[in-house]
């Protein structure tokens, strides 16, 4: 990988983390309050999405050594 892209992926990453704190903050908040239990569910798999999002860049940024 790049330098550039390397950096780009390192800066997207730290986005989507910041963005994944963020829901995971929102949620416990809208669980307090009690607020209704679909919008906490869409919530909740927007913030999976960022988890896989997060998961599949972290697994590019790894090379796939066999030994």
């Amino acid at each position: 990988m790049a330098d550039q892209e390397e950096a780009d992926t390192r800066l997207q990453l730290a986005r989507l983390r910041q963005e994944h704190e963020d829901y995971d903050a929102a949620i416990n908040a809208m669980v307090k309050v009690g607020c209704d239990a679909l919008r906490i569910q869409r919530m909740k798999k927007k913030k999976l999405a960022i988890k896989d999002r997060l998961t599949s860049l972290e697994d590019q940024m790894i090379p796939d050594i066999i030994a």
